[in-house]
């Protein structure tokens, strides 16, 4: 295929495609907390209604739900195209390290861990030089940890730095 051809005609997958997809995950979601419901009860007792209750019928509302997105998305002939695999790319560029953001949280906590986030995002996604890089993220975390736990005293997660400062 020519660099011409490719530019007139987008690659990525289809919004048919994705739409299913989406579907079955959401239908495989939707089973495992109606089971999950069903294994902690789904009844009324005496005291009121069992912990399944409320799980449960929001999983089935979001099975019914999913059925019939599941269903259009399949009778749908065309769709076009959800996005170009260069944009999905930019979406995972910015997914991962969320992903690995969220895992350091309960062992860095969320101070070191944010001002971590705030750098690599600065110089990975901002292309910002390292100055800039270096000056920015402890004075953000400084100012989020004034609010949160000073301020509004509400203490957020914290890891072997605070615990080493004395928070």
């Amino acid at each position: 295929m020519s660099e011409e051809s490719k530019a007139t005609h987008p690659s990525g997958p289809s919004h048919r495609s994705v739409e299913i997809g989406v579907a079955i995950g959401l239908i495989l979601f939707a089973l495992i907390v109606i089971a999950g419901s069903l294994q902690v009860g789904v009844t009324w007792a005496a005291d009121g209604p069992r912990a399944g209750f409320f799980p449960f019928y929001c999983g089935l509302f979001v099975l019914v739900a999913s059925c019939i997105n599941l269903y259009n998305a399949i009778q749908d002939p065309g769709g076009g195209l959800f996005a170009e695999w260069g944009q999905l790319g930019q979406v995972v560029s910015v997914v991962i390290p969320a992903g690995i953001y969220v895992a350091l949280v309960p062992s860095l906590g969320m101070y070191v861990a944010s001002a971590l986030l705030i750098a690599v995002f600065m110089k990975w996604i901002g292309k910002y030089g390292w100055l800039m890089v270096a000056a920015v993220p402890v004075p953000v975390m400084i100012a989020t940890f004034l609010i949160f736990e000073k301020w509004f005293l509400v203490p957020l997660p914290k890891g072997p730095l605070e615990e080493f400062l004395g928070y």
